[in-house]
């Protein structure tokens, strides 16, 4: 998997260290680096890259500008560069992938990598499913009709198995067997593996694509949990009820969220 990329920054000196850091990166390709906005929308317009490295403050037409200017075409994936931070809020807003800190980071380019492979995948494997609806649509309208009513279970190899963390100055690789439940908190999210907790820097609706929904689910606005470990149900008032998990920790279930979690809790 190539993955076609537009670097974007008014400084020719951080371009080229971010170009030089991604060639150890053999599966990214560069087709394209611009020096301010309005030649990065067309750009990507032209050569419709898979992922834009995307500098913030440029003169008179920023990073966010370049988003707007974008929206009526299916938008590559985007990923901030700035020497500040006090635009994350603003980025993560705008359902960037990342948000990185000049100067990169080797460590940190790689675990935004990653996180860049997996949304392709994703994305990609849709595009696959959808083509072969319309085949089968064609040649074999009855297994066309059963891929549109949902008979195939989500494949499991589709989503991580590892989630990369960068947490007080470290990278921790948390296995998402032991995660036990993730809370939104403001713009990060906590992540409880029962012995630990991490604080991660993506939206709520970003991780849950990340994460196999047969095993972890909503059940409150603001909370995931494993069902894999969820020890017991407690019934509490008004249609509500607590998730005990195997940490002991106790959870409640909204009323809103709790018939979606009593299909997969028996």
């Amino acid at each position: 998997m190539t993955i076609r990329t537009i670097l974007v920054d008014d400084e020719p000196l951080a371009i080229q260290g971010l170009e030089l850091r991604l060639m150890s990166h053999p599966d990214v390709e560069i087709v394209d680096k611009c020096q301010n906005g309005r030649e990065a929308i067309r750009s990507i317009k032209t050569h419709k890259p898979d992922l834009v490295f995307l500098d913030i403050q440029m003169p008179g037409f920023d990073g966010f500008s370049v988003v707007q200017g974008l929206m009526e075409v299916e938008p590559p994936l985007f990923v901030f560069v700035t020497a500040y931070s006090d635009h994350a809020l603003r980025a993560f807003e705008a359902q960037a992938v990342d948000y990185l800190m000049k100067p990169v980071e080797e460590a940190r380019l790689a675990d935004t990598l990653d996180r860049v492979r997996s949304r392709i995948a994703q994305k990609r494997g849709a595009e696959e499913t959808e083509k072969l609806k319309e085949v089968l649509a064609e040649v074999a309208p009855d297994a066309a009709e059963g891929m549109a009513t949902g008979d195939a279970e989500p494949s499991a190899g589709r989503f991580e198995k590892l989630i990369n963390i960068k947490d007080r100055g470290q990278i921790f690789r948390v296995d998402v067997d032991t995660i036990e439940r993730i809370d939104a908190a403001g713009d990060y999210m906590c992540i409880y593996t029962g012995d630990n907790t991490l604080i991660l820097r993506e939206t709520m609706k970003d991780l849950e694509k990340r994460l196999d929904p047969r095993r972890f689910q909503r059940v409150h606005r603001s909370t995931i949990v494993n069902l894999d470990l969820v020890k017991q149900v407690k019934p509490h008032t008004n249609g509500e009820c607590f998730l005990v998990l195997g940490s002991g920790a106790q959870v409640k279930v909204s009323r809103s969220y709790r018939d979606v979690v009593a299909r997969f809790v028996h």
